[in-house]
């Protein structure tokens, strides 16, 4: 055993994930890939030979945290301890292990002190195509397997002892749509990953292997006894709650559900999935605990740094062949589609354990895909256009919801600027804007979607993932409404309407536009407990309409717009005379 001085524990918790936060903005800096150096959809970390998660970068996609351990762990069981050489780079994107899109393709190396193997550096980072039916963010549930998906890239040295393997650096050259991007992504990805040999070199000289080994242990286990601290603080018991997607894609009509079941007991946490749906023919499913381990983080330590000693008090119960635990070559293009509605539901389920933190449902999905592409016809260059739209969050128990942001599954992702955009691609956008009324009305109100337009310059093909969230839109709490539901929408020139579209590589001439729009979230509580000149605000921003105001608030605004408080008071009166007591509605909508 080592003596460690609490100034000595301190600097190296701080430095693990500093050097995962530096190996980000390494990456960053260097990508070829709106997807990574704008949009920032991928995650650097540290991970021992165990598969243990040591540090991960702060704002890293939330549901690449529980698939980096599994990845080493099967690279340890394909090559062995004695397989591994300083200078060796791994690429992998394969899903019988950790079952994501193709585009999430991962890079890691590994780091030896004195000759001995302690971690891997790893990034997995979303590659703009890998082949197949993979442009732009994956080739969506309607792909029947992983082969028509794109390249499948299982656990291959693509350096070996620092030399590049010519002959797969060509075989992945030849069969994606964009090498100079993806292969670019590819370098940025290796050299953050040596960037994180160099800082680790520099901890183990300082502090030494077993002084820096010693701390690790002792982080983990101060971060386990936080988490459990948080769960003790419940009331055992069994906490269940269900939800569901419209339908996957394929099966038209027909509902995913999903249905969670919780036990609590002395500081340990049980989240079983195992009512959730089996796995489908269509791509969305997945391999993954990420539904239980992101809920769980975020309930019992969202502001600390994530390690493995966040998730040693949890127990995921999921069966192999249910949709959250797919067996290859089950379709998962589609994988993350469900992930955040999963996430929603489980927190739900402890909202009567935890009525002072939990929050109404939010959008529920990963957000609204901009996804345009082809060949510009005056360059001859391939392009596509990126860019993932965020949604509105629940209201809380103490403030309204935020509004176009990511889902929970997504840490730091944020939208394209719209000057990146149309600089890099023969697109103009005509609006990115809020959706009055896309937000649950509640004491606090639900946050609003937004409507994304474009408009294609250029002939070319869109992408439109179905948003499968109308017969469970994000649902309010304790009497508060739920948001609207999200969706696509087209175009044509010529056409004075827009229709409601789904599906992938539809083909439009010059001239088309697409909306792209979010969800709302639910609202808290009863509308008739929120301040009437909270809902004139929201009226005066164009966050709420009049109409809405007066049916869902019962706020009657006089003509120049202010607050009418006898015609106010008189209506929200007969309104709860004829709902009910706050009590009773507060119990239908939990």
């Amino acid at each position: 055993m080592t003596s460690l001085d609490p100034v000595t524990l301190e600097v190296i918790r701080n430095a693990l994930p500093a050097i995962a936060n530096e190996m980000a903005v390494d990456l960053q800096r260097t990508s070829y890939n709106m997807m990574i150096y704008e949009v920032r959809d991928f995650c650097t970390a540290l991970v021992n030979p165990d598969g243990e998660l040591i540090s991960q970068n702060v704002g890293g996609v939330s549901h690449f945290v529980a698939d980096l351990g599994v990845v080493v762990v099967d690279g340890m069981r394909r090559y062995g301890r004695e397989g591994f050489k300083p200078g060796d780079v791994i690429i992998t994107n394969h899903q019988a292990v950790a079952g994501q899109h193709l585009n999430n393709v991962v890079i890691y190396m590994p780091y030896f002190y004195r000759g001995e193997l302690l971690m891997f550096s790893i990034v997995r980072a979303h590659w703009i195509d890998v082949g197949g039916t993979s442009t732009g963010f994956g080739a969506g549930p309607q792909v029947a397997d992983p082969w028509l998906e794109g390249l499948q890239l299982d656990q291959l040295k693509i350096y070996e002892q620092g030399r590049l393997n010519e002959t797969l650096y060509r075989v992945i050259k030849d069969n994606i749509r964009f090498p100079e991007s993806s292969l670019g992504d590819l370098k940025s990805q290796t050299a953050a990953c040596r960037l994180a040999a160099r800082r680790l070199d520099e901890l183990f000289d300082k502090y030494g292997r077993d002084t820096v080994l010693a701390a690790i242990a002792q982080i983990f286990d101060e971060t386990e006894q936080k988490c459990r601290n948080v769960v003790a603080a419940l009331p055992d018991g069994v906490y269940e709650a269900e939800s569901m997607i419209d339908d996957d894609g394929v099966a038209k009509g027909e509902p995913v559900p999903i249905r969670v079941k919780i036990t609590i007991r002395g500081g340990e946490m049980e989240i079983d999935l195992s009512g959730c749906s089996p796995q489908r023919k269509a791509g969305i499913n997945s391999r993954t605990l990420a539904g239980a381990r992101v809920a769980y983080k975020a309930l019992t330590g969202p502001n600390d740094p994530v390690n493995e000693g966040s998730f040693r008090a949890l127990r995921v119960v999921i069966p192999e062949g249910n949709i959250m635990m797919a067996r290859y070559p089950a379709p998962m293009a589609g994988w993350s589609i469900i992930i955040p509605t999963v996430v929603d539901t489980i927190v739900a389920a402890l909202a009567k354990a935890m009525p002072d933190r939990v929050p109404a449902g939010h959008h529920g999905l990963l957000g609204g895909a901009v996804v345009f592409f082809g060949t510009h016809p005056r360059t001859g260059r391939r392009f596509v256009v990126q860019s993932i739209e965020g949604g509105g969050w629940g209201g809380r128990p103490y403030e309204d919801g935020e509004s176009a942001t990511v889902s929970v599954c997504q840490g730091d992702v944020r939208n394209g600027s719209i000057e990146g955009i149309e600089l890099k691609c023969p697109v103009l956008v005509e609006a990115r804007s809020l959706r009055t009324d896309s937000g649950g009305a509640g004491k606090f109100r639900g946050g609003l979607g937004i409507d994304m337009r474009v408009r294609n310059l250029v002939e070319g093909k869109w992408n439109f993932e179905h948003a499968r969230r109308e017969k469970c839109p994000p649902w309010g709490l304790w009497g508060g409404r739920p948001g609207e539901a999200g969706g696509y929408l087209l175009r044509l020139p010529g056409e004075t309407t827009f229709k409601a579209m789904t599906g992938s590589h539809i083909a439009v001439p010059v001239g088309a536009e697409a909306i792209v729009r979010t969800g709302g979230g639910g609202g808290w509580g009863d509308p008739l407990e929120r301040d009437p000149h909270m809902v004139r605000e929201d009226v005066l921003e164009g966050l709420v309409s009049v109409q809405a105001a007066r049916d869902f608030y019962g706020v009657v605004l006089t003509a120049e717009q202010a607050v009418d408080v006898e015609a106010t008071a008189r209506l929200r009166a007969q309104m709860r005379s004829k709902q009910g007591s706050v009590s009773e509605r507060a119990k239908e909508h939990v």
